[in-house]
């Protein structure tokens, strides 16, 4: 699809464009390097789930199974193929990595359906032209619905071929009950006989409140790490990857290069990554690695020895156990998880300016496991490191707990207000109130605190306009839980304004 707004002159078109979340359409620049399955991989089970889509009837599709499992590559090749047959409707691939929400679905899934026929344009935007709070975010989500795609659709209804909608991460951004609304809503909406047929795919992990929202007849697939041909796939990645290692390193391994790993250290290493393919796709990242010997870094990885294969914990605490200032760089790690939204390097350079060199060295040792291309935002590889991180049970000696990661970023935002002024619309200036209210209310913070009402405060309160005065206002009022008093802070408010105004 192509994702450039269509030059037009008609408003609710721009308003639709204006809504949409471009991060959860398929070969979205937002989503990038995207994930799909390496070639020759997942060929039994992407056979399997095509050959449910090319039924013409209205089976729904709900793939689950353990983080890292590979649930979104394999969506993501399904949905390609799906594009190329000209059968697929819509996509919206949720991710932790984007500030994604519920009301941006239903209209991102009408701008994809406009795109990709035509026909279906011209009532998508009668629909909008009808309602002008059609597209707002309070809107029922059962009416975007019937609107937006239902009634739409029913120009198709003629059409042969089955087409395909597809749902990624329901658990990653959405509460249990938003997934189980949004899942019920979909299936049933989608049911009706005036309608194409259109087969809905859901992917999750296998949670509770998610599994309980799975509708009847559902066609569901189970993805474990124990499987034939997923332990298969996992050994041939490994087996391609490690040859490409030794193509692109001839100062290391020669040419033509030397047979490499050992055969022992090869099947060591599939042992580890189980049938886990994010097990291995990081393992290849910490081997491969820049600077670093290939032999070397595999000998690390092997040293431990386990018993229980596809165990992403131990991997983790590998990785962090190279490190030399395992605390302070475990520390930097946790406040990049913990940023409201992932932020470009040269904004994370400003934030922990104070600790610039301590950044440089967390993004070169965790290079395996965050995305850095030195131009994008800087990303965790993985949610299941952030699920790592956040559970003092796996990530034991090296866990961060939420406050002390906020305490962290709030720290770092109220040095970058003593140093200057952001502009309004900065990081710092929008989400230092959120750091500071879930902070842990260390004395260093309290000090900064104290410094920012004594001076950088004083110093927004006498500057022309009211649009930092109101701001900090309401920031204020979310910092109930730091030691520092709200009322003080409030006072000193109303006295700064005081003085300026006489």
């Amino acid at each position: 699809m192509d994702f450039a707004h269509p030059s037009s002159s008609n408003s609710p078109w721009k308003s639709l464009c204006n809504v949409v979340e471009y991060s959860g359409i398929l070969d979205s620049e937002y989503r990038q390097p995207h994930s799909r399955c390496m070639e020759n991989t997942r060929v039994a089970l992407q056979k399997r789930i095509i050959q449910v889509l090319d039924q013409c009837d209205r089976t729904n599709v709900w793939l689950n199974g353990l983080a890292g499992v590979g649930k979104t590559s394999i969506a993501f090749s399904i949905a390609e193929k799906m594009k190329a047959a000209q059968r697929l409707a819509g996509t919206f691939f949720f991710s932790h990595k984007h500030i994604q929400k519920a009301a941006a679905i239903i209209p991102t899934i009408a701008y994809q359906l406009a795109l990709a026929f035509p026909r279906v344009r011209e009532d998508i935007v009668k629909a909008i032209e009808r309602d002008d709070m059609l597209l707002s975010p309070g809107k029922s989500h059962a009416d975007q619905l019937r609107e937006l795609v239902i009634k739409p659709l029913q120009i198709l209804r003629f059409r042969q071929e089955p087409y395909v909608i597809i749902i990624d991460a329901l658990d990653e951004c959405l509460s249990s009950e938003e997934a189980a609304r949004l899942v019920t809503l979909l299936t049933e909406a989608l049911a009706g006989p005036t309608l194409p047929f259109i087969h809905v795919i859901f992917t999750s992990r296998p949670e509770a409140h998610i599994l309980a929202a799975r509708p009847s007849g559902v066609h569901e697939i189970i993805l474990t790490t124990r499987d034939k041909d997923t332990k298969r796939d996992v050994r041939f990645f490994l087996q391609s990857s490690l040859k490409e290692i030794r193509t692109i390193r001839p100062a290391v391994f020669g040419q033509p290069p030397i047979p490499w790993p050992s055969e022992d250290e090869f099947e060591t290493l599939v042992f580890k990554a189980g049938g886990l393919f994010v097990y291995a796709a990081m393992a290849m990242n910490f081997i491969s690695a820049t600077g670093h010997h290939p032999q070397k870094r595999l000998e690390l990885l092997l040293r431990e020895k386990t018993t229980v294969g596809a165990d992403i914990d131990q991997l983790y605490r590998q990785i962090i156990g190279t490190l030399e200032d395992s605390t302070a760089q475990c520390q930097m790690l946790a406040s990049i998880i913990h940023l409201a939204r992932p932020l470009p390097l040269a904004e994370l350079q400003e934030i922990f300016h104070r600790n610039k060199k301590s950044f440089a060295v967390m993004l070169e040792a965790f290079s395996p496991v965050i995305l850095n291309d030195g131009v994008g935002h800087i990303e965790i590889y993985h949610a299941s490191l952030r699920d790592f991180m956040s559970d003092p049970l796996r990530s034991k000696e090296y866990h961060i707990d939420d406050a002390h990661a906020h305490e962290h970023l709030a720290c770092c935002c109220l040095h970058l207000f003593l140093r200057q002024s952001p502009p309004l619309t900065s990081y710092p200036f929008w989400a230092w109130n959120k750091h500071l209210s879930m902070a842990y209310p260390s004395r260093r913070l309290r000090n900064l605190l104290d410094q920012f009402t004594g001076k950088t405060l004083s110093r927004w309160v006498q500057a022309p306009g009211d649009s930092h005065i109101h701001y900090t206002y309401a920031t204020l009022r979310q910092a109930r839980r730091t030691y520092l008093s709200l009322v003080i802070i409030l006072n000193m408010l109303v006295n700064g304004r005081v003085l300026t105004t006489d």
